[in-house]
């Protein structure tokens, strides 16, 4: 009798874990061998475990490949940018659900667990997740507080997805780059209804360089110009992303978000500073 029981125990175990649904988490990497450990240390130590781990790296020189084979088999190397990355991850996935991320992003231990459960019974497509900046000196903590005011709002992208949903809209647009996420967010919120997860993941982004920073914002007017051009400059969504209003105050007003400007003036002059940076280094380069 002692053998039927532990039998059924067993059993009843393994019919849970197959109940599971299956998270593909794809990290795309491009020489990242100083994050990629991290990043993936992060995944091993969630509390949800039925994971596969994805890596599609960008033909890196480095030991970024190397480091993440310790980690999964699934490594594949895919290019050129990371929107065609993140659809052959998704192209190769045997989850329920994906969860994107870059190779400098760690994770806090229950993000996996909460976005499965968020999902699963409030008729969730999809999550964005909140993101804090780390790294080092101060325009790092301006970041920060900067990106705070942008989680799910149109400036904010869905990192954890249902994967018959990301199919169905046909993944990233692999002809921007820059605005991918804004362009892909927008078709998602087209086909089911989003959430915002409590859990929050880190984004390393080091030692804050202002001409690195203005260089790639720079970099990404060009697909910022094509994202326009794709929906139109009249749409009332690209309006708030690109238009200054928005940019400038709205998003960072509305819903009582201006109590925190308040409390935090030095990060608030900081911010708008950082702001004004990016819009003069967008007209020098539309000359």
């Amino acid at each position: 009798m002692q053998k039927t029981s532990n039998f059924t125990e067993v059993s009843t175990i393994r019919s849970a874990e197959a109940s599971v649904p299956m998270v593909s988490v794809v990290i795309t990497t491009k020489n990242e061998e100083k994050n990629i450990e991290n990043c993936l240390r992060s995944i091993k130590n969630q509390v949800y475990k039925n994971i596969e781990l994805i890596v599609v790296d960008n033909f890196s020189e480095d030991k970024t490949a190397e480091i993440a084979k310790r980690y999964t088999a699934k490594v594949y190397f895919k290019g050129n940018e990371r929107s065609a990355q993140r659809n052959y991850g998704a192209k190769v996935a045997s989850g329920e659900y994906i969860l994107y991320l870059d190779a400098d992003m760690i994770l806090s231990p229950s993000l996996v667990d909460e976005c499965v459960e968020k999902c699963e019974h409030n008729n969730e497509v999809a999550l964005y997740v909140p993101e804090r900046i780390v790294g080092e000196g101060f325009w790092i903590k301006v970041r920060d507080f900067e990106r705070s005011f942008y989680t799910g709002t149109v400036v904010d992208a869905v990192r954890f997805i249902r994967i018959d949903v990301f199919k169905k809209v046909g993944g990233f647009d692999e002809s921007l780059i820059g605005p991918e996420d804004w362009d892909f967010d927008r078709k998602i919120r087209q086909v089911g209804r989003t959430g915002i997860a409590i859990a929050s993941l880190c984004h390393n982004e080091g030692r804050f360089s202002m001409e690195r920073y203005l260089k790639k914002k720079v970099y990404y007017n060009v697909g910022i110009q094509k994202y326009l051009r794709k929906w139109g400059p009249t749409d009332s969504e690209i309006m708030k992303q690109i238009g200054g209003r928005y940019r400038l105050m709205d998003v960072f007003i509305e819903k009582g978000k201006w109590k925190k400007l308040v409390r935090h003036p030095l990060f608030t002059v900081a911010m708008y500073f950082l702001r004004l940076r990016v819009a003069v280094g967008y007209l020098r380069s539309a000359k």
